[in-house]
């Protein structure tokens, strides 16, 4: 059975992701932006009180414009 996408808001993004010669690749996410993400994608974590996720920018499915 096809899962439906979940959609969220990115509160936050780090610098990027080191490419194989270890040069920073920027993240081409910005805070703000609303995304779709697999139902089982990233890291379910709690601060202060919220639940939010991390994930990579390789689990996101797609930005809503």
């Amino acid at each position: 059975a096809k899962e439906k996408p979940q959609e969220g808001e990115v509160i936050a993004v780090g610098p990027g992701a080191r490419d194989e010669a270890g040069k920073i690749q920027p993240l081409d996410l910005k805070k703000g932006d609303r995304i779709l993400f697999g139902k089982w994608s990233g890291t379910e974590v709690k601060i202060d009180g919220a639940d939010l996720l991390i994930m990579k920018e390789s689990d996101v499915l797609g930005v809503i414009e």
